[in-house]
């Protein structure tokens, strides 16, 4: 991926500044919204989150170690809604995350909800009857 830096607009940064406050820093506010953003079942819309260059990231400090891991992901994401996974994937990580920081602030009102978030942003295993099992 040829992008190092993400600009989230006037909205999300406002947000994420609300969601700090519960002692939280942005980049790990973005990860989860990320994360929380791919379990939606509608595709962000890029353009609605379109709202000016507010606030930037180092696309390293945003992804830390775990960069190839989110790259992953979102390809992921694409391929499973038929979208082309080289194609402006930029746009659509500041879509998910941005829609995930909007998600995020209707949802956290303070840290102890964040065990319930990071529980619904798990995948969930589907259950088999094997043997023994019953």
């Amino acid at each position: 991926m040829s992008f190092t830096r993400l600009w989230v607009g006037r909205q999300t940064d406002s947000q994420l500044r609300s969601l700090a406050k519960l002692g939280v820093r942005p980049n790990l506010i973005c990860r989860i919204a990320f994360c929380l953003s791919l379990r939606e079942t509608a595709i962000p819309d890029p353009a609605l989150y379109d709202d000016g260059q507010v606030r930037e990231f180092n696309r390293s400090t945003l992804f830390g170690q775990w960069d190839s891991l989110f790259i992953c992901l979102l390809k992921e994401y694409q391929r499973k809604h038929k979208l082309d996974p080289d194609c402006d994937l930029e746009e659509h990580f500041r879509a998910h995350i941005c829609r995930g920081v909007k998600l995020l602030s209707t949802r956290l009102n303070e840290l102890s909800d964040l065990g319930e978030i990071l529980k619904s942003t798990k995948p969930t295993a589907p259950h088999s009857k094997g043997k023994g099992n019953g």
